[in-house]
């Protein structure tokens, strides 16, 4: 056995691998989300065709999607704790008899995550260290969400809670907690679904091929109802967007549930809109107002 030579084998092979250089890895771009995007539909969430998810109404058109002139929440919802129920149906009940109940965008109220993803028009506004997500409707209200950080030890409640995000791969990751509680208009969804200081919501956002938004868009028309100004360019086949959302909250929920929403691009501009408070018209009976027991500011 020939050691010595086997010696000099390896220091060459170790040599030739000291002298291989090291080719840095660039890091892959990331997903550009910039643009208006809409969704056509009100409520807007896209309830998943199985395991946990969002309420739904239980008044339907003749066509069967939701009846948004009558929110009633199905509070049989097995997400839903014995006491986020009774809040479901007592909202319901006030639809059924011809009262609409406040809400944070009716009373012009700023609107918590995930109840503001109803609105129709979202656009993201992508920096290296920060993101923020604009929103249209009712009044024009944005959120910001700091890029690869940690949520702080200790935080003040907020509207729209501490926001922190980063990409996996071609997904942005959004996870949201700290938001505000013991106010008037304290829900997740229009059908008056409550929350507690244990909310916990997390965002994934991606594009998607039209074929793939497809499926998506097809829950949605079969679930809600399509208004105008929320309509999308019916021709576009380009990327669409999706945001798929779980909610989490052990004071409210049984367990964790998750929706979607599927974005296309808007066929016309972005009004200017102001939203002020008691101006909108509604038909039928006025709701009492609740008031805060001291002022939240």
């Amino acid at each position: 056995m020939n050691m010595p030579g086997r010696k000099i084998l390896l220091w060459a092979t170790l040599a030739a691998v000291a002298a291989t250089p090291v080719v840095s890895q660039t890091p892959a771009p990331a997903p550009d989300f910039s643009g208006v995007w809409r969704h056509p539909t009100l409520p807007g969430f896209e309830p998943m065709a199985s395991g946990p998810t969002a309420v739904t109404n239980k008044t339907r058109r003749p066509d069967g999607a939701s009846n948004w002139n009558m929110l009633v929440g199905d509070y049989s919802n097995p997400i839903l704790k014995p006491q986020a129920a009774e809040a479901v149906k007592k909202q319901g009940d006030l639809s059924l008899a011809g009262i609409m109940p406040p809400t944070p965008a009716n009373q012009c109220w700023p609107q918590p995550v995930p109840y503001i993803f109803w609105t129709f028009n979202m656009q993201m506004m992508q920096q290296k260290d920060k993101i923020t997500i604009l929103y249209s409707n009712p009044d024009h209200e944005f959120r910001q969400v700091r890029m690869n950080q940690s949520h702080p030890a200790r935080m003040t409640p907020s509207w729209y809670g501490d926001s922190v995000g980063h990409y996996e791969g071609d997904t942005l990751v959004i996870d949201t907690v700290g938001i505000k509680t013991g106010r008037p208009y304290e829900m997740v969804d229009v059908y008056g679904t409550p929350y507690s200081e244990k909310l916990h919501v997390v965002e994934r956002y991606r594009l998607l091929d039209y074929t793939e938004a497809k499926e998506g868009l097809d829950r949605d028309a079969k679930e809600n109802q399509r208004i105008g100004q929320g309509d999308i360019d019916r021709s576009y086949r380009g990327k669409h967007l999706q945001l798929q959302f779980t909610v989490e909250d052990e004071g409210t929920f049984t367990t964790p549930w998750t929706a979607t929403i599927t974005y296309g691009r808007g066929s016309n501009g972005w009004d200017e809109q102001v939203c002020a408070e008691n101006t909108r018209e509604y038909t039928g009976k006025s709701a009492d107002v609740p008031t805060a027991a001291r002022a939240d500011f």
